[in-house]
């Protein structure tokens, strides 16, 4: 799979990944679900965060992230 299709993959999986953090670029983001780490750091770069900043930003969306999941989940 070429790199730009896997990222694109990724990113679409979340699509409020781009509403919660304006500045990310599917092209340079690595995957949030590849590498947290990583991730946490371009985060941190992109959007003039500490990395403790960042890394509470990644936890509380991938939380809300998981809640929305539930929702959909129970909905159907």
């Amino acid at each position: 799979m070429p790199v730009q299709t896997a990222c694109a993959s990724w990113f679409d999986r979340m699509p409020r990944l781009k509403q919660r953090f304006p500045h990310l670029h599917t092209r340079s983001a690595p995957s949030l679900l590849d590498d947290k780490d990583k991730f946490v750091a371009y985060l941190a770069r992109t959007h003039h965060l500490t990395l403790t900043e960042a890394r509470e930003e990644v936890d509380d969306f991938l939380y809300t992230e998981s809640l929305h999941q539930e929702l959909e989940h129970q909905l159907r």
